[in-house]
């Protein structure tokens, strides 16, 4: 399969990364196998693999060579790249892919290596770091993007505004969102800001198990614990795993946070609003109609700047729906599961519906508002497993 259609198969895909050193972080992984590794990568379930072949990352053009002796999946030559040498050269290795930077191409140069690219029967991965570099890259009509979080002249990492760019690339490219991903809600971020796939390097090569840590970047469902109304309660959640923390800001709620509380970057924070929203500090929003006056209704909307990303559905507080796992299975898309989850039944529910993501609140309480911290560790670690 090549590169480009890879990244384009539905949900959200990775490229794992090969690399021993980072001019920014210093030594990774000096020992690293790339051959190993690749093989390890593709099983775990990356939809492609980069092999850094620059001698800045301690690479050469023999480790994107030994990647392709120990795999089939597609592999992306990463470095600086300004040549058609270069380029062929990458190919006679076994490139199904490049990189082009467009910080160091101006368009000529960056037009002529695309059409060489395509003549070479690979896929370029056009990489953009500021507003206007993504606009070249739409005049250029790059057909894969690549946002980096990491400035290359300061190493500094700016994910928000990575997230800014990704949701304004246009959604006939595969857009893939590069560097600052350490855990699966900052992987679900650039999902949910339109991103195709992800390229995740330093976390992986850092991590005592590469092959397990890509595995859990990608792993749904992802895990809510909401309800929440105390720092403590909070950071418990967090602790435990939880990558969506979620805040009811509804006046008539048991519930009711009186702010969205600190999230660290690592989870997303989730207002929970009924009829009515206001401004709001969280990543998310989940969004329920008016119900004829009860706190909630059975269904709601994840919203992301407005858009909606992904469905709610809830069960009523009061009554339990015999069917409500299997209507939830037949929705196609995103689905958060809701209602009466809790740490004794959400694994079946996740067998049963295998949705993105779940959210407990009430079954994870001492009282209204106040967890049961030792619930909530059993809840994640539930949902995790």
């Amino acid at each position: 399969m090549r590169f480009a259609d890879a990244l384009g198969q539905p949900g959200l895909r990775a490229i794992a990364e090969v690399k021993r050193r980072s001019p920014s972080a210093g030594d990774l992984r000096p020992d690293a196998d790339p051959a190993q590794l690749a093989a390890q990568f593709a099983n775990a379930g990356a939809a492609a693999v980069s092999v850094l072949v620059d001698e800045r990352f301690a690479g050469t053009i023999d480790d994107l060579r030994a990647a392709r002796a120990a795999t089939d999946a597609p592999l992306l030559g990463k470095g600086f790249f300004s040549t058609e040498e270069q380029l062929r050269e990458l190919r006679e290795a076994g490139a199904d892919a490049i990189l082009l930077i467009l910080r160091d191409l101006d368009d000529m140069t960056m037009a002529r290596l695309l059409v060489y690219t395509q003549e070479l029967g690979m896929d370029a991965l056009v990489e953009a770091h500021d507003a206007d570099e993504l606009q070249r890259a739409m005049q250029l009509d790059a057909q894969v993007i690549g946002i980096n979080a990491r400035d290359l002249t300061t190493f500094a990492i700016d994910r928000r505004e990575q997230l800014e760019l990704v949701a304004r690339a246009p959604r006939d490219r595969l857009v893939i969102a590069e560097s600052g991903v350490h855990t699966r809600a900052q992987g679900a971020a650039a999902e949910l800001a339109g991103a195709d796939a992800i390229l995740v390097g330093s976390a992986l090569m850092q991590a005592a198990d590469p092959q397990g840590k890509l595995r859990e970047l990608l792993s749904r469902p992802l895990v809510k614990v909401c309800g929440l109304t105390r720092q403590e309660d909070v950071d418990v959640a967090v602790e435990a795993g939880a990558d969506l923390l979620g805040f009811i800001l509804v006046e008539k709620s048991p519930r009711r946070a009186e702010a969205v509380l600190d999230v660290p970057e690592t989870a997303l924070s989730v207002a929970v609003f009924v009829e009515d929203t206001t401004e709001t500090s969280a990543d998310l929003i989940q969004f329920y109609p008016d119900d004829g006056g009860t706190v909630r209704g059975r269904e709601a909307t994840l919203l992301r700047d407005g858009r909606a990303v992904a469905r709610v559905l809830d069960q009523p507080w009061q009554d339990r729906d015999p069917v409500h796992w299997s209507t939830a299975a037949a929705i196609e898309g995103r689905v958060m599961l809701a209602g009466g989850l809790g740490p004794e039944n959400v694994r079946d529910a996740i067998a049963a519906v295998r949705p993105w993501a779940v959210d407990a609140s009430s079954s994870l309480e001492r009282e209204p508002g106040i967890k049961d911290h030792e619930r909530v560790r059993a809840y994640v670690e539930a949902a995790r497993t």
